[in-house]
């Protein structure tokens, strides 16, 4: 599986416990992210159609709120597989980082 950049990855963590409407996703990635990922509304819909498109994430109903329809998105189990997947490449490689780190401090370069 090619490697998932940090925003779909974090827009399928955001929705890894429940479906979420599409401002409470942008919120969730911006706590996620600690403040580094601010998306735009436009970029999230693209991200959330092309997720859907994948199998990763799905339409889960919709309700007005102030005159306009909020569609809630939730993780499919393929998009929670594809999470976890890229979850332990991101640990693998952190390891791997880490270890050559401590080989660096070391002295055994």
């Amino acid at each position: 599986m090619t490697p998932m950049r940090e925003p779909t990855f974090l827009i399928l963590t955001a929705l890894a416990v429940r479906a979420l409407h599409g401002y409470a996703v942008i919120r969730e990635v911006a706590e996620l992210s600690g403040g580094r990922v601010v998306l735009p509304a436009g970029t999230l819909y693209a991200a959330l159609e092309r997720l859907t498109a994948e199998g990763l994430v799905e339409p889960e109903g919709a309700e007005v709120v102030d005159g306009r329809s909020r569609r809630y998105y939730r993780l499919t189990d393929d998009g929670a597989e594809a999470l976890a997947a890229d979850a332990d490449r991101q640990r693998h490689n952190a390891a791997a980082a880490a270890n050559r780190l401590r080989l660096r401090s070391a002295g055994a370069c």
